[in-house]
């Protein structure tokens, strides 16, 4: 169970770092991450949390939107490029601390 509680926690939970992740290699539109977020990490985000995630990112301005034909595309501000390195070595700190 604690195993299953971390995965969540580290997972849909922190689905943003999952989202900048994949938006600083391209620009992609909501339904791609989902699908692309399935793919590369194992895990299917709600399809309405992802949305709310990419509203609070473009909010925060960790991501901006252009509209292009039907779908809006998001990519990756400075800001959100320099937030997901700082969530890297966060991680990165918690394994060194944790591997003791």
């Amino acid at each position: 169970m604690p195993l299953k509680r971390l995965r969540e926690l580290n997972t849909k939970e922190c689905l943003w770092a999952y989202i900048l992740n994949l938006l600083e290699k391209e620009p992609m539109h909501a339904y791609a991450l989902r699908e692309e977020i399935h793919r590369k990490f194992g895990f299917r985000p709600g399809t309405v949390t992802a949305y709310k995630v990419l509203y609070l990112l473009s909010r925060d301005g960790l991501v901006e939107k252009r509209v292009s034909g039907r779908q809006k595309v998001y990519s990756v501000t400075p800001e959100g490029s320099r937030t997901l390195k700082e969530a890297v070595s966060f991680y990165k700190d918690r394994a060194r601390v944790l591997g003791k």
